[in-house]
């Protein structure tokens, strides 16, 4: 939270977005509420993000919390989530991004024409994992 306020400080006019931290569900809402003592007002936000996800979406806890700053009234953003994270409560996010794709591609061999050792950079790759994820998005939403 320092951060984001040192940031907002010395560059008011860059896009900087506010990142709530955790592990518990009580430790996201206190994060909140710093925020809102430091006088950051969170629902106001474009959009605030949500950190310390990418190695536990796989438990409900995330969705509860996600859920649970959503209806706060919090646009979020999840970095680091997969599509097993996006199918359980990818719709209570504004936004997402994985590096899931490259980590894909690092550990397969190269699409077939393609030179480079491997995809793990490559932009076709990305696009293929993203209409893949798009079609199982499909089938596990609600």
């Amino acid at each position: 939270m320092e951060n984001f306020l040192d940031l907002r400080r010395l560059a008011p006019d860059q896009p900087f977005i506010p990142v709530l931290q955790g592990w518990a569900p009580r430790h996201y809402l206190r994060c909140l509420d710093l925020y809102g003592q430091a006088g950051v007002a969170l629902e106001r936000e474009p959009l605030v993000g949500l950190g310390s996800v990418c190695r536990r979406q796989h438990t409900a806890e995330i969705g509860n919390i996600v859920q649970t700053l959503t209806a706060a009234g919090l646009r979020l953003h999840g970095f680091g989530v997969k599509r097993e994270g996006l199918a359980q409560y990818g719709r209570y996010l504004a936004s997402a991004d994985s590096l899931a794709w490259s980590a894909g591609a690092r550990y397969n061999p190269p699409l077939a024409g393609h030179l480079h050792k491997s995809c793990s950079s490559c932009p076709e790759w990305a696009l293929r994992w993203y209409a893949d994820t798009q079609v199982v998005l499909r089938h596990t939403s609600p």
